[in-house]
């Protein structure tokens, strides 16, 4: 454990609020603390909207601590209110179910479950709350709490004027008891979130405190908003997910890669393991030649992979230098699948003629015969990143990448990939 865990936390700005600074100082330089972040299942994937919280867990466990994950099987069945607009779809037991069953894999990737000294523990709070009856939780928890006290939470303020419901507003003793049984179970002391928890959290340090007589500690971190004033975590509308399979490494790399130039060292700071020293020579290097976008290069290497891995990382590269120099033909089929994920394609059949002509207006590239032979002629028209000028040229095996893709440029930017 180092001694100024607390202070470095607070210089890379992770740190929002916190309950009684200097005693929780003591008790993360004294003793193993266990401490926990709740992860409520709204989808099959976690998404870089967690991936702060998630890293923080990380970054406990390497100091000594222990993290525990709890994944909301039973809250994810309500939804959380805090600072939402509208109240929450509520979705079925299975569907909540099997996607608390896809989080724990994704998180076992970033806290080690099997460390000798101080292994992470993966919790549900379905465990306790599915079991606990409607008498149980009145006697047990809603005792404690005045109804005073609930309305005077920040996120519940901002809700009452539009309305919400019993279930949300009771959503922060259900967050509470969750503390206090992993309190009773796991001997959990601090619990963490984002700036947006704070009323949660401090309801359940306030059932610990009147329940066991316990002193608890909060701790959240900054929601982060990018330097334009959008929302973290969106590329044009689309959440960018934790999951391969539904946004590629390349596409992950990219999203960091093009991170804006007044958000990429502070994210260095948040999103990363780079020392704080390491962080202070790309940001010098940074300011010397912007045009270079060291920082940002830094932050996509780093954050890809420790997401997805090394690997991935290299193939994330090597396709945005194909894709930058047109050297098409040196990816794999893969690699192609992954750059060319979102432009527009044509499924060649076997009565296609593949004769490029036309085969470009078939596939709608082109919308004639007369203007697909005057961009050929023109040299307007690449397949696999070279150039074709020739009227009669037709494709085959050999244009075709692993024998499934054929990628097709007009003009400097507009690509189109043939699947066959």
């Amino acid at each position: 454990m180092t001694t100024n865990f607390l202070s470095e936390l607070k210089d890379r700005g992770l740190v929002y609020q916190m309950t009684d600074e200097q005693a929780l100082e003591e008790l993360l330089n004294e003793e193993s603390v266990k401490l926990y972040i709740g992860f409520d299942p709204t989808a099959d994937s976690l998404h870089i909207g967690h991936l702060l919280p998630v890293l923080i867990l990380k970054r406990f466990q390497e100091q000594g601590h222990v993290p525990v994950a709890l994944v909301g099987g039973g809250t994810g069945m309500i939804g959380d209110p805090s600072f939402k607009d509208a109240e929450r779809s509520l979705n079925s037991t299975e569907i909540v179910e099997s996607w608390a069953n896809s989080l724990k894999n994704q998180l076992s990737r970033f806290i080690d479950f099997d460390d000798k000294t101080n292994p992470a523990i993966l919790a549900n709070n379905a465990d306790w709350l599915t079991s606990m009856t409607l008498i149980d939780f009145l006697r047990d928890v809603g005792k404690n709490f005045t109804i005073n006290y609930m309305m005077s939470k920040e996120s519940v303020k901002r809700r009452i004027e539009t309305g919400i419901s019993y279930t949300e507003f009771a959503y922060q003793l259900l967050q509470a008891y969750d503390f206090l049984k992993l309190y009773e179970t796991e001997g959990v002391k601090l619990q963490l979130g984002g700036s947006d928890q704070w009323g949660n959290i401090t309801s359940g340090i306030e059932l610990l405190r009147r329940e066991k007589e316990v002193q608890g500690y909060g701790l959240t971190m900054p929601l982060i908003k990018k330097a334009d004033g959008t929302k973290f975590g969106k590329t044009e509308g689309n959440a960018v997910w934790l999951d391969a399979d539904k946004t590629s490494p390349y596409e992950f790399y990219q999203f960091w890669l093009n991170t804006d130039d007044r958000d990429a060292v502070q994210f260095l700071k948040y999103f990363t393991f780079l020392s704080l020293d390491e962080i202070a020579e790309i940001e010098k290097e940074f300011n010397e030649a912007p045009h270079e976008r060291a920082a940002q290069k830094a932050l996509a290497k780093e954050v890809t992979t420790l997401v997805h891995g090394e690997k991935s990382y290299e193939q994330a590269v090597r396709i945005s230098k194909a894709l930058f120099s047109g050297d098409i033909k040196e990816l794999t089929a893969e690699e192609i699948k992954q750059g060319f994920k979102d432009v527009p394609s044509y499924d060649v059949s076997a009565n296609d003629d593949l004769n490029l002509v036309e085969l470009l207006v078939n596939s709608g590239i082109e919308s004639s015969k007369r203007q697909a032979r005057e961009d050929v002629k023109n040299g307007a028209i690449y397949i696999n990143g070279e150039r074709i000028q020739e009227l009669e040229y037709v494709l085959s095996d050999k244009d075709k990448i692993e024998n499934e893709f054929i990628v097709v440029r007009r003009g400097k930017k507009k690509y189109f990939l043939l699947k066959f």
